[in-house]
């Protein structure tokens, strides 16, 4: 009975791990972000310690056997939180230049960017032109 128990904690323990995604994707998504940073620089991404330190850590912490490796699944959870926060500065800094970098708007400006258009005026009597 109590054997039933521990495999159903298990695989309901590999259902939350296998929610991560696999470490070579989250190592990848970092380098991407990386890259984009690297970019705005003007120097290469490899030439940076972040860089050798993402490569450090994954290749001390890759699967070697079949067992539990504890400190690895923190090291991805803790890459995967990471890239989730790399990700999001940059989009809300792209969303920010977008929406606030001109200052004010005219009220045509204001509404295409809502996607509305104003309606157009008609030049018949009682109207000025």
């Amino acid at each position: 009975m109590a054997e039933g128990t521990e495999r159903r904690a298990q695989r309901g323990k590999s259902k939350k791990m296998a929610a991560l995604g696999s470490p070579l994707r989250t190592l990848r998504g970092l380098l991407r972000e990386l890259r984009y940073v690297s970019a705005q620089a003007g120097r290469p991404y490899r030439d940076t310690a972040a860089y050798r330190h993402l490569r450090e850590a994954f290749r001390a912490h890759r699967v070697t056997s079949e067992k539990l490796c504890r400190a690895q699944h923190e090291l991805h959870f803790q890459a995967a939180t990471y890239l989730c926060l790399l990700r999001s500065v940059r989009e809300h800094l792209a969303l920010h230049q977008e929406y606030h970098a001109k200052g004010e708007r005219s009220t045509e400006e204001a509404a295409g960017l809502v996607g509305l258009k104003l309606p157009q005026q008609p030049g018949g009597k009682g109207w000025d032109p």
